[in-house]
């Protein structure tokens, strides 16, 4: 192998390291600033359950078909759809909840499967 074979591949190599850096730094100012945003927001929090939320928070837009549930490991999680946020539920308690937000590939649930 040449040398310059050689450092044609290293040049070719840390053009592509170089390329993906951007976007990754892109995306975690973004995850950042996504979750500074859930902090400073009135979200359901974790153990409350579907009845507390819908009392807090009213009635969702949109409840998701239920997913999982076929076996022990995998429990039955549901989704509701707000205008700003989604919440997932395993069984009957938020184990989670998202801002609903364009930076996010959550602006669409119901198109997830």
């Amino acid at each position: 192998m040449s040398k310059f074979s050689i450092s044609l591949s290293m040049t070719v190599l840390l053009a592509a390291a170089g390329a993906s850096t951007p976007v990754q730094a892109g995306q975690d100012s973004l995850l950042v600033n996504r979750v500074q945003q859930e902090q400073g927001m009135n979200l359901p929090t974790r153990g409350m359950t579907m009845a507390q939320v819908e009392q807090k928070f009213g009635a969702p837009q949109r409840k998701l078909e239920p997913r999982g549930g076929s076996n022990p490991r995998q429990p039955v999680i549901n989704r509701w759809d707000y205008s700003n946020f989604i919440v997932y539920f395993e069984q009957n308690h938020v184990i989670h909840a998202v801002l609903n937000t364009p930076a996010g590939n959550n602006t669409n649930p119901a198109s997830v499967k």
